[in-house]
């Protein structure tokens, strides 16, 4: 069976490594179904719209609930994630009762310039999954040093090792997501929600 899964790239910057680094995942993952799930165009979220869910925002939504699984490719800023991510969390976790993570497997890798390679902001984008009730591929872990000419602007990956690894980081992310929804099957997550139940948990979280 082959599982769709829905990718975060959490810089905005079209020359972001970790945009990098999502070319080769896809390359080196031919039996996932990868599908990039946009957070741009994203307004910043405010509760005040949770009655009237901006289209951008529904589409989000709906994004995720049309995958198997979600894997967040992210940078790190100050420690943390990027606040164009977590908005994107944010938008995707509400309103109340409509959390579009809920049982939707998970994984979350990264790159940065320096040795640290995005540990920090990964155990912090974790412990929000952990809210969301995502079940997470805790292991393998992969904090990434992205050096100049170590993964081509087509996704070539030009170290063989760094190659075996992030195959064998997708592979091992292909059983995690079997796993999960052999306990959790996908019949039993709810899709997006229509307009009167998107309103009705609105009215229920006021």
């Amino acid at each position: 069976m082959t599982y769709s899964v829905g990718y975060f790239i959490g810089s905005l910057s079209a020359r972001s490594i970790n945009r990098t680094l999502s070319k080769a995942l896809v390359r080196l993952a031919p039996q996932l179904e990868m599908r990039e799930i946009p957070i741009k165009d994203l307004p910043l979220y405010n509760r005040d719209l949770d009655e009237n869910y901006p289209p951008e925002a529904r589409a989000l939504k709906q994004a995720i609930a049309n995958v198997d699984a979600v894997l967040f490719i992210t940078p790190e800023y100050n420690r943390d994630i990027p606040g164009s991510l977590k908005n994107a969390i944010d938008w995707a976790s509400r309103p109340w009762g409509t959390n579009s993570f809920n049982r939707k497997p998970s994984a979350v890798i990264g790159a940065s310039p320096g040795k640290i390679g995005t540990a920090v902001a990964q155990q912090n984008l974790k412990g929000i999954l952990s809210y969301c009730n995502s079940p997470q591929m805790n292991v393998m872990e992969a904090y990434l040093q992205l050096t100049p000419g170590l993964i081509a602007d087509d996704g070539e990956v030009t170290d063989e090792a760094t190659e075996q690894f992030l195959r064998d980081y997708m592979s091992e992310f292909e059983q995690f997501i079997t796993r999960v929804l052999t306990v959790l099957p996908r019949t039993t997550v709810p899709s997006s929600m229509d307009d009167s139940q998107m309103e009705s948990a609105s009215k229920a979280s006021a």
